[in-house]
């Protein structure tokens, strides 16, 4: 079975999404052990003590985790998976707590920061090539 090199560093990730109100509830639990056993990484000593909740995580390793996963630029795509991902754990237990609602708004304000610089990027980009015709137009 061949494994995403991100899927420890994503589930590190969702376990903290899970302690960030505090407790993981029983159905996120199970969540999160379904996951780390079809990855084949339930018994990882990394990850075995959160999974199993014997070490709690707090808020501010979460969004460290965060940040270290999508790094200084993330994609809107990579934004969006994370959230889609977060979003799945967090509804397993059927109620969304206003620290998973937080998390999720501060990935998705990465992923509009992340498209308005695409857009300004996509900007710049057509005014270099409209340079380069008119360049091209003159040489010829």
């Amino acid at each position: 079975m061949v494994r995403n090199p991100d899927i420890k560093q994503l589930l590190k990730i969702l376990i903290a999404a899970a302690w960030i109100d505090g407790k993981i509830q029983p159905e996120e639990r199970e969540y999160l052990q379904q996951i780390a056993q079809s990855q084949d990484i339930a018994t990882d000593p990394e990850i075995k003590p959160w999974l199993y909740g014997l070490v709690p995580i707090k808020p501010e390793e979460c969004y460290q985790w965060v940040e270290e996963y999508l790094g200084t630029s993330p994609s809107v795509e990579d934004c969006q998976n994370l959230i889609q991902e977060i979003g799945g754990l967090i509804y397993s237990d059927g109620e969304v707590a206003i620290e998973e609602a937080k998390l999720l708004a501060k990935i998705q304000n990465l992923s509009s920061k992340s498209e308005s610089k695409q857009g300004k990027l996509n900007i710049i980009l057509k005014q270099v090539q409209k340079m380069y015709r008119r360049w091209v137009e003159v040489q010829n």
